[in-house]
């Protein structure tokens, strides 16, 4: 089982640089699809391989453990059970005598106890700080262990600590290499996914590198200089009209896209406000316009999620008041509502990209009419904790500042969401 001389183990040279490394700690940072998986589970299988060792696989969660390694560990180590696995507690036993552990970082302290041979932390960058120095470095201290560190780069957080500080400690040792020194994902795919993201969280993603991704302003994309341009309503494409269900101001954004291009034609913030509204104030707005035929208009409704459950003004939901609104008029009118609102990151990231992706495109105009968005794009921060540390939620302090901008997202989300997985090479290390 060995990878040096079983038939079925192939490693890439960038990951034989990792696992033919003698240093006892190891780190290694890897662009997405690189083959971290994969390398990880013939680790395991290498550490366990002699009679009374213990190796350990912890992932940041329990389910993440599971979804992610237990079944090509299974499949991987088949030949080779002394049982059946343990599926509860993630547990396979080798003919060899070894012994290998699924186990999550989510609630750390109960980590305690047994004594490891070999351990990898997956995605160490979600893992808990204190989970490695309080309980998982002193799980190798009796049998002298070992441990690989693995992900990839989720800014400037203790996984990048872990990082700098190891290249000057003896007996650690570091890698980094991009997805595609990893050569399982194809030019093609590496190409594409410049088109889809932005700047930085390609860089990160697929060149692992470290970004900062939630430091100061949200929309770092944006260029008023080249973001904002006079624009007009086109007849031959459709409307659409992207809501956010804040009271006040109620905010939404009205535009058209033609192919892969969103323009915002103009902007609704109302004060003190409800749904019936800003129904009411949007197709004032466009027949404001005088060129829209209501029989030959289509447009298509984007918005907050959580409309299908709360309201504004009464026992109907937001999304049955606009429903019900519409089905008053003639417009040919498609709605676009997801069941449940993607996270805040990855609505913003596919904000930041549509203003400027990594192949340097902008694909996302404001007409300068658009102000309050425009002031959400040059203004709207992420929130700092009581210590100063950013985090990962919108800075809504400022009542005027974030609706207008999260009205688009909604949209934006719905139509160019990242596509998650990008496609891999035919081969052995996946």
């Amino acid at each position: 089982m060995k990878a040096s001389t079983s038939p079925y183990i192939r490693l890439k040279p960038p990951q034989w640089n990792v696992f033919t490394s003698e240093a006892r700690f190891r780190i290694l940072i890897a662009g997405r699809r690189f083959g971290k998986s994969y390398l990880s589970l013939v680790e395991l299988c290498q550490a366990a391989w002699s009679p009374g060792r213990l190796a350990w696989y912890v992932a940041p969660t329990y389910k993440q453990a599971k979804r992610v390694a237990w079944k090509p560990l299974k499949q991987m180590t088949r030949p080779y059970w002394a049982g059946k696995p343990n599926e509860t507690d993630l547990r396979i036993e080798l003919t060899t005598g070894g012994t290998i552990c699924l186990r999550g970082a989510d609630n750390y302290d109960s980590l305690r106890g047994d004594g490891l041979d070999f351990l990898i932390l997956d995605e160490y960058a979600s893992i808990a700080r204190e989970a490695w120095p309080e309980v998982l470095r002193p799980a190798l201290a009796d049998k002298m262990g070992r441990a690989l560190f693995i992900g990839t780069p989720r800014g400037y957080n203790h996984f990048y600590d872990l990082f700098h500080a190891a290249q000057d400690k003896a007996g650690w040792a570091t890698f980094q290499f991009t997805t595609e020194e990893g050569g399982n994902v194809s030019r093609e795919e590496l190409e594409s996914a410049t088109h889809e993201l932005d700047e930085r969280t390609y860089r990160q993603e697929f060149q692992a590198s470290f970004e900062n991704l939630t430091a100061g302003l949200v929309y770092y994309a944006f260029d008023r200089n080249k973001n904002v341009e006079p624009l007009r309503y086109k007849p031959e494409l459709p409307l659409f009209w992207s809501l956010d269900f804040n009271i006040n101001p109620m905010c939404s954004v009205i535009g058209q896209r033609q192919g892969d291009r969103v323009y915002i034609l103009d902007e609704l913030a109302l004060p003190d406000s409800n749904t019936w509204t800003a129904c009411e104030a949007f197709l004032e707005r466009i027949g404001s316009w005088g060129r829209l035929s209501p029989h030959s208009t289509q447009i298509h409704i984007y918005g907050d999620a959580t409309g299908q459950g709360r309201h504004t003004v009464s026992s109907r939901t937001d999304w049955q008041m606009v429903r019900e609104f519409f089905n008053r008029y003639p417009y040919s009118v498609s709605f676009r509502v997801p069941s449940s609102n993607p996270p805040v990151k990855d609505r913003v990231n596919c904000v930041n990209a549509m203003l400027r992706n990594q192949a340097g495109e902008r694909r996302l105009g404001l007409d300068p009419g658009c102000k309050q968005l425009i002031l959400d794009f040059e203004r709207v921060h992420w929130k700092n904790d009581l210590n100063g540390n950013i985090l990962t939620d919108i800075d809504k302090s400022d009542p005027m500042r974030s609706h207008v901008s999260d009205a688009l997202g909604y949209m934006i989300a719905y139509e160019f969401g990242m596509r998650g997985k990008f496609g891999e090479l035919p081969g052995w290390a996946r």
